[in-house]
Parts: structure tokens; sequence; C-alpha cells
């Protein structure tokens, strides 16, 4: 498998992780011990769409081409970068504590306990890193 292929599936992975990101936590009493705040899904999902915009124009578009300038390749790795940052912050909802006053673990209808979030963010952690290697690089 060469490398572009895994780029371009991390893509499309990366993509589901942020509309499912936005559609799990864009409604009241999301899964976790604790509560985040309101504005960090939606910096999530502006940011991984505009990353997701302007990644794929740099994937597809052509070597003399406006979008193969290096302006758009630092912008979408920048919106990764943001994007993964903000989802490790979505992650710190289910960080273990003790303690007499600790709240309960919520759950919801996606899954028991934390290993759906850990797999998207931590796989979007991985993802963004083969992206600005690939990048970098200019293997893509």
């Amino acid at each position: 498998m060469s490398f572009p292929i895994v780029v371009w599936i991390l893509t499309a992975l990366a993509a589901v992780a942020v509309v499912l990101t936005r559609l799990r936590l864009g409604g009241e009493g999301a899964a976790g011990r604790f509560s985040i705040s309101r504005r960090l899904p939606v910096v999530h999902f502006v940011a991984g769409t505009i990353a997701l915009v302007l990644w794929v124009a740099v994937l597809v578009a052509p070597e003399d081409s406006f979008f193969d300038g290096p302006l758009f390749g630092i912008a979408a790795i920048a919106f990764w970068w943001v994007t993964a940052i903000c989802g490790l912050l979505i992650l710190a909802r289910w960080l273990p504590a003790r303690g007499r006053h600790v709240p309960e673990v919520t759950g919801d209808s996606w899954s028991d306990g934390p290993g759906l979030s850990l797999l998207a963010h931590l796989g979007m952690l991985v993802g963004v890193l083969v992206f600005t290697y690939a990048y970098l690089d200019a293997a893509v």
C-alpha cells in the first residue's frame, strides 16, 4: 500500500471522527465524568471542516494550481492540529477522578465508556502526525 493511499484513508477516518463527534456532543448530556465547554465541540467541528476542505483541495489540486501553494497546505495542517488538540481536550471529560464529591460517569447510547472517544481522538492525533509528515516530506 503506497503512502498517498494511507493519507486518503486517514483523511476519510478524520472526516468521520469530526462528524461523529459533532453528532455525539451536539445535544444535551454528553457522556463522561465531567462536563466540557459547549464551545469546544463547535471549535472541533468548524476547524475539522475547514481542515478537511483545505486538505482535500491540496490533495487533489494539480501541481501548477492555486491550491498547490504552501499557504493552503500549511493552513490545512494548522487546522488539523487545532482539531486534534480540541479532540484531546474533549477526552478530558473521561479523566478518572477520586474523592467523595466526584460526579458519577454518565453514559449514552453510543457506547459504554470512553472507548469510542479514545479510538477517534487518538486516531485523529496519529492521522494529523501522518498528515504533517506527508506534507513536509512532499509525499502528497
